[in-house]
């Protein structure tokens, strides 16, 4: 049966499976890539790869497989990568030290120590929880009315009572706030609700009201939050990235964590979900939007001039919602702001 651990160890190492074939087309190269590079603590393979390739996220292009490597899935601090080329064509290997044996069964565990495709840090608080509901589920959720002992607003281990929760098909529940609507940059069609995380709780007693008691408060609990239903087995999902199968064309419409300034490792909302294509691995290329300037030279004192868009990074999406989708920008090349474009890279 798979922990919290192994699940996140699903999802950090999923990113170095076997892919088969070399990729058609040449993957480019960084010009001044090392012929070996020996693994550290702290590395993830998002970095080690940028130390080889032009595109990191072409990674799993030019992975090739060792047959005498024990699960070569998994690159630990120690291990040695290599730049070769066959056809032509750039080939990232792996040399080890030391063999790992593993008997040849299926494995309900991943070995603990391999280091990340990406900051886990970054994104972990986003991999489970909520934070994009449609308007009938926000509604339909139960609420909070009261809190014990006369407090007027709920924090750490006090109760709260609440509308209403019949059942125990769920002992825990996270407190959320209805936020803004998710709207598309371009047609201005809602696509979603943000739900803020206030707390967590743990039902005490169901009915109409139900008690709760809350815990690992974040913000003040308030009369109107409403609470969702926490998954015990959420499953995290593996990173494969590439680029989307289809076409896509977007915005970025928020960023996450309360940040003004959009920087490297920061989170971001997409205008684009899983109706458009998108899933976690999917990788695209931002484009600061070009600002409306007014022309001063023209006679006609209306008249305007659209900037080109200027590229300003990428990031890869790492959760997706039906019409929205979370992603982490991976690298900033100039000042990177709500409203921005995204495209295949």
């Amino acid at each position: 049966m798979f922990t919290s651990s192994n699940k996140l160890a699903c999802l950090v190492f999923g990113l170095l499976i076997s892919w088969g074939a070399l990729a058609a087309d040449t993957v480019a190269v960084n010009p001044n890539h090392p012929d070996r590079y020996v693994v550290v603590k702290g590395d993830t393979l998002w970095d080690i790869s940028g130390r080889f390739l032009r595109d990191p996220w072409r990674w799993p292009d030019v992975w090739h497989v060792n047959p005498q490597i024990a699960n070569p899935h998994l690159i630990y601090p120690g291990d040695i990568i290599t730049m070769t080329y066959v056809n032509g064509q750039p080939r990232l290997g792996l040399q080890r030290g030391s063999l790992v044996k593993l008997s040849p069964q299926v494995r309900s565990t991943l070995l603990d120590g391999a280091i990340p495709a990406i900051p886990i840090d970054a994104i972990h608080q986003f991999l489970t929880r909520p934070y994009v509901l449609d308007k009938d589920d926000m509604e339909s959720a139960p609420y909070v009315v009261a809190f014990a002992d006369e407090h007027i607003i709920g924090s750490n281990d006090i109760k709260a009572y609440v509308r209403s929760i019949e059942t125990t098909d769920n002992k825990k529940f996270d407190v959320v706030r209805p936020g803004d609507a998710y709207k598309d940059a371009e047609t201005g069609e809602v696509l979603g609700y943000e739900a803020l995380f206030i707390s967590s709780s743990e039902l005490l007693k169901t009915g109409d009201p139900a008690t709760l008691m809350l815990s690992d408060m974040e913000l003040e609990i308030i009369k109107g939050d409403r609470l969702l239903p926490v998954s015990e087995d959420t499953p995290l999902n593996a990173f494969y990235p590439a680029a989307p199968s289809q076409e896509v064309t977007g915005s970025i419409i928020s960023v996450l964590n309360g940040v003004t300034q959009i920087g490297q490792y920061n989170v971001v909302v997409l205008d684009r979900g899983a109706r458009d294509g998108l899933e976690p691995g999917s990788v695209l290329a931002i484009d600061h939007r070009g600002e409306s300037i007014r022309d001063i030279v023209s006679k006609d004192p209306t008249d305007t001039v659209t900037l080109p868009d200027e590229e300003a990074g990428l990031l890869m999406v790492f959760r997706t919602f039906e019409k929205v989708s979370f992603a982490l920008v991976m690298e900033a090349t100039r000042a990177i702001n709500v409203l921005d474009r995204v495209r295949n890279p």
